[in-house]
């Protein structure tokens, strides 16, 4: 194997090491989906998404804990920064609640 191939291999490796270091993640940790300031408006020009109801379900996964239920139950996730088990649970479970069909549907 060439030298720069090598290089590369290690440069990769140092990279992924400093990546999941435990003592250089950020301070904090907190939920990426949130629903802190979750408002709903009706206006008569405002077009809206036809799936407006999904930050009301999530404002309901918060206030009956359901999400720290499925992060203290599963543990699939070594680190949780920034993303906890949950924040995936959930992202896929409301993605079938927006008639998702498909990964690629997420983005939407």
């Amino acid at each position: 194997m060439s030298d720069s191939i090598q290089d590369g291999i290690r440069a990769r490796k140092r990279r992924n090491e400093r990546r999941l270091d435990k003592r250089n993640f950020p301070a904090g940790g907190g939920r990426v989906l949130g629903a802190s300031n979750v408002r709903f408006e009706l206006s008569g020009r405002a077009v809206g998404t036809p799936y407006g109801g999904i930050g009301l379900v999530h404002r309901l996964v918060g206030e009956i804990g359901l999400a720290e239920e499925i992060d203290s139950r599963l543990h699939v996730l070594k680190f949780h920064l920034p993303y906890h088990d949950s924040d995936h649970v959930l992202s896929l479970a409301y993605n079938a609640l927006c008639d998702g069909t498909c990964l690629e549907d997420l983005e939407r």
